[in-house]
């Protein structure tokens, strides 16, 4: 960890945020006696694997990120309470997220309270703050050639089936240009943990993911 960083948790307001899961309480509960209701219960949710709760009904795409290594932590949390499918793609959790980067802070040192032993959670690096934590609004409004991105998409169907389907490997074709674009600098932002998707997603420059998520977007 930075010298002299903070964890996020650790930078809010414990009872703030317990209003601020207000919001979350339909669908999980924490505390005392906390038990699975539409979502996971978040006792012990830092450290612990992405989509290995028994008993939850979790996304295909849930299950796939915590195979590939995603670890809830301040970091990753973070990240998921802002804009839940910009980490996980097609996450059952129907929430758009809190944009209030302090509200955000809040909650997670609420949840804090409640992870079995606070001296062992993995501490993870710190959260970019403001606008070097948001992608760019200049990003999401570039407008990709679907002709370029046809030619760049060869190297992502050696994987990824051009039917769409999710064999093994997510399909992406017929993905809104906004989600692929985000779900691909999350990568670039090793926020989603798949190395070989983290290496491809670094290669690409802004215009090239904007192409490609032209390309795959009408792709049937």
């Amino acid at each position: 960890m930075v010298a002299g960083a903070t964890l996020a948790s650790e930078d809010g307001d414990r009872e703030r945020g317990e209003q601020v899961f207000r919001q979350c309480a339909s669908c999980h509960e924490v505390g005392e006696g906390a038990k699975n209701r539409v979502g996971p219960h978040l006792n012990g949710v830092f450290g612990r694997t992405a989509g290995t709760i028994e008993g939850v009904k979790y996304s295909k795409n849930m299950i796939r990120m915590g195979n590939d290594g995603l670890i809830w932590t301040d970091r990753t949390l973070d990240a998921y309470l802002e804009n839940p499918r910009a980490l996980v793609s097609k996450t059952r959790m129907s929430f758009r997220g809190i944009k209030d980067a302090q509200e955000r802070r809040d909650v997670l040192a609420y949840l804090r309270v409640y992870s079995d032993d606070p001296s062992n959670i993995p501490e993870a690096e710190p959260t970019a703050r403001g606008t070097d934590h948001d992608l760019d609004p200049a990003i999401l409004a570039l407008k990709g050639d679907p002709e370029y991105g046809e030619y760049l998409a060869s190297e992502c169907q050696t994987c990824h089936q051009s039917s769409g389907a999710n064999d093994g490997i997510p399909g992406v074709s017929g993905w809104p240009e906004e989600d692929f674009v985000v779900a691909m600098h999350a990568y670039k932002r090793k926020l989603r943990p798949h190395p070989v998707m983290q290496m491809m997603a670094g290669r690409l420059s802004d215009e090239e993911i904007a192409a490609l998520a032209a390309y795959f977007k009408d792709l049937e």
